[in-house]
């Protein structure tokens, strides 16, 4: 999951020692090699050796789908093993856009309204301390602009005493529910995991259906993302070769990294718990915005943005889905997470080049996210960038 207002939001809240990627669909365990000139490979090397992250791996995907893989610094600081060639990452507050998509989905079926009260779905859940799911709308779940708090703030104790408890959906509503609401329901825009735990109990209900189920058949099995899955109850590993995640125990820049990349994602369900790769996700955002998941007046509405207090300007946040403005001119669209030791970052311009990032942590800092962000620009961008003395035509 994700927090702050970038291409994360973080816990938005929309990607990256020593190898270039061969172009996919080559085989994904060969060595990438360098290649003079590339901004990509330049960027991904420069963020891996920050000192805030251990490794990074990305995938950028041209419009056409052909795509290079990338990887830099270490994917096991014990074994000092590489980094697996489009490894498998918990993609956090990326799984929002997944939820969003499935909600716009079953609108666009007729079965939910956006503009309709919570409490027509979920009944006399969101009562009680200030909160009331008869003046929060769909949409505004969907927005981040309920009001509602995040659960986050109401789990006792640190990220290492909670990294293995199992938490029930309605358990972790319960926790936002013990806190005071942050604005009257559309008067502001705060980051909500919670939010997006109950638009996955709304799924549930509408469709009588697990929300990973509904993800997995509308999303994940017509688009083919074979390294994508949602996580049993209780599994903690993840399934396909990855690199290991790291946290530091206190905090701190230059804090000892500790491995968490076993951890039980229950905390995130609907909001964070997906797992997958970098090529997965280009996939999944090139098909969203392409227009092959949602009607189109659902796409249009997914795409209406509010403004985000703190955010780079021109970037904004619509249903599930991060405005992006870029360096070089237009936009991107995506989402992006950060959770276990796991930062990702993903989006797709307006011209179909798609870029995934995920940096395994150290230690956090405001910079290194900057650099996330940063590189994520570089790798959307680069398509319309002549490489190092290459002149434009």
């Amino acid at each position: 999951m994700s927090q702050h207002p970038a291409v994360t939001f973080r816990s938005a809240a929309v990607v990256l020692a020593l190898a270039l990627g061969a172009a996919t669909p080559a085989a994904a365990d060969a060595a990438p090699r360098s290649r003079p000139g590339d901004a990509v490979r330049s960027a991904l090397d420069e963020l891996a050796g920050g000192g805030e992250f251990a490794s990074a791996l990305a995938a950028v995907r041209e419009p056409g789908g052909r795509g290079r893989d990338y990887t830099a610094g270490v994917g096991d600081l014990a074994t000092r093993a590489k980094v697996p060639v489009n490894g498998q990452v918990r993609i956090a507050s990326t799984t929002k856009t997944f939820t969003a998509a499935v909600v716009l989905q079953l609108a666009g079926e007729g079965k939910v309204e956006l503009d309709a009260p919570v409490e027509r779905y979920l009944p006399r859940l969101v009562r009680g301390n200030g909160h009331d799911g008869r003046l929060i709308t769909v949409r505004q779940l969907l927005q981040h602009t309920s009001g509602l708090p995040d659960h986050s703030k109401a789990i006792p104790g640190t990220f290492f005493d909670n990294r293995h408890r199992y938490f029930e959906p309605r358990e972790l509503v319960d926790l936002a529910l013990t806190l005071q609401p942050l604005f009257p329901p559309g008067k502001g825009w705060s980051y909500s995991n919670s939010g997006y735990v109950l638009l996955g109990l709304l799924v549930q209900k509408v469709t009588g259906r697990p929300i990973g189920a509904e993800i997995t058949d509308r999303i994940i099995t017509p688009l083919g993302l074979g390294d994508t899955y949602w996580p049993n109850p209780g599994e903690q590993r993840i399934r396909g070769a990855h690199p290991r995640a790291y946290k530091s125990r206190t905090g701190e820049p230059g804090g000892e990294p500790v491995d968490v990349s076993e951890m039980d994602p229950s905390r995130g369900w609907a909001a964070g718990q997906l797992v997958s790769t970098p090529r997965d996700v280009n996939r999944f955002l090139g098909a969203l915005l392409g227009g092959r998941l949602l009607k189109p007046a659902m796409l249009e509405q997914m795409k209406r943005t509010v403004p985000v207090p703190g955010a780079p300007r021109g970037w904004g946040y619509g249903l599930g889905l991060t405005k992006i403005s870029l360096s070089c001119g237009g936009l991107a669209w995506g989402h992006s997470g950060d959770v276990g030791g796991y930062s990702t970052r993903g989006g797709v311009t307006e011209g179909g080049r798609s870029a995934t990032v995920t940096a395994t942590e150290k230690s956090l800092t405001a910079e290194g996210d900057k650099r996330l962000d940063r590189f994520l620009d570089t790798a959307l961008c680069a398509g319309q960038r002549p490489a190092a003395g290459q002149a434009l035509r």
